[in-house]
């Protein structure tokens, strides 16, 4: 396992950079699990801000008495809420331009659940359309989690949603909580549903009825896979960044985790041919991943820390086959 992923990069001629919003915008409060996208050689995010302040006891130290994972909101809030911002980043990967997408024609004035806004939003360009596509668990009221694809429209000085479809399950229609597909960059309305075994989804944006297209081969791990990046092209077929999660009960019976990431190969039948050793970026419990892109001759990630902080991190193409294949 690779602790500190971030730092063998810089040791091989990679770059880091942290993505933030002035103060005055967020009121302080996360930036975390950016997404990313190259549009005409432009370096594009999408930045998740939330209203709260997420605290994880690293190395379990220093415990809240409700737990080593804890949210801590406002006092005249205690609904969690999303925001999402749309940025443009400088060749140093500095952002130079951000607007909050405007989402108020789709949203509901008065909330069902206490989770707000679209979360782990991914950025693709399909069809000639940007979009963004997350999960979104305000519309019932018993939380209801499906993932949704948000058409947004850019302009100088707005970026605004004109498009939601809300996906729903050709099967299994009761399912609780959908979340973390990845979308495939060159297969429009095609989704990465499942990674072990994977399977494959099609999406008929027209009415907002998932399909599966395919279900692949399963290899064994030590935990179930669940979703992160997009898929790229990577040799004769794709790869993306995905996550596992360690779910445990602290010595107090509260609840805590452990985030793990590494990167999965697929041939071009969406097969899995191989999979990287498991690594941390920075070496924190809670890290996520939701953004991977071609720049150049490098690979770019994005990724969230501890729900407070948003990175970008640049690296040598050849430094991730090795890693990969080592």
């Amino acid at each position: 396992m690779q602790k500190n992923l971030v730092k063998y990069i810089l040791d091989n001629g990679g770059y880091i950079a942290p993505l933030i919003i002035p103060f005055e915008f967020t009121n302080g409060t996360g930036l975390m699990n950016p997404s990313v996208m190259i549009k005409n050689g432009k370096v594009i995010v999408i930045i998740r801000h939330v209203n709260y302040t997420f605290y994880h006891s690293e190395k379990k130290l220093f415990q809240h008495p409700y737990g080593p994972l804890t949210y801590i909101h406002p006092e005249n809030d205690v609904h969690l809420r999303t925001w999402n911002w749309y940025c443009e980043l400088s060749n140093e990967f500095r952002i130079e331009k951000f607007c909050k997408i405007d989402t108020a024609k789709f949203d509901i004035y008065d909330p069902l659940w206490d989770f707000i806004g679209l979360e782990d939003a991914r950025i693709i360009e399909w069809d000639n359309k940007i979009f963004i596509s997350g999960v979104r668990r305000d519309t019932t009221t018993n939380g209801q989690g499906r993932m949704e694809l948000s058409e947004i429209k850019i302009s100088e000085s707005t970026v605004e949603e004109v498009n939601r479809t809300r996906i729903e399950l050709s099967t299994n229609p009761d399912s609780y909580c959908e979340k973390n597909w990845m979308p495939i960059i060159d297969m429009p309305f095609h989704y990465i549903k499942w990674t072990n075994p994977t399977e494959l989804v099609k999406v008929d944006y027209r009415i907002g009825l998932s399909k599966t297209v395919s279900i692949g081969n399963s290899i064994n791990l030590p935990r179930d896979i669940r979703g992160g990046s997009q898929l790229i092209p990577f040799d004769d077929g794709y790869f993306a960044l995905t996550h596992e999660v360690d779910l445990f009960q602290s010595e107090a019976n509260r609840k805590d985790a452990v985030y793990y990431h590494r990167f999965v190969v697929w041939d071009k039948q969406f097969n899995i041919i191989r999979v990287s050793q498991e690594f941390h970026f920075m070496d924190a419990d809670v890290e996520f991943c939701i953004g991977l892109a071609e720049y150049e001759d490098n690979y770019i990630m994005t990724f969230g820390f501890q729900d407070n902080a948003a990175y970008i991190v640049k690296c040598p193409k050849n430094f991730i086959k090795d890693f990969i294949y080592s």
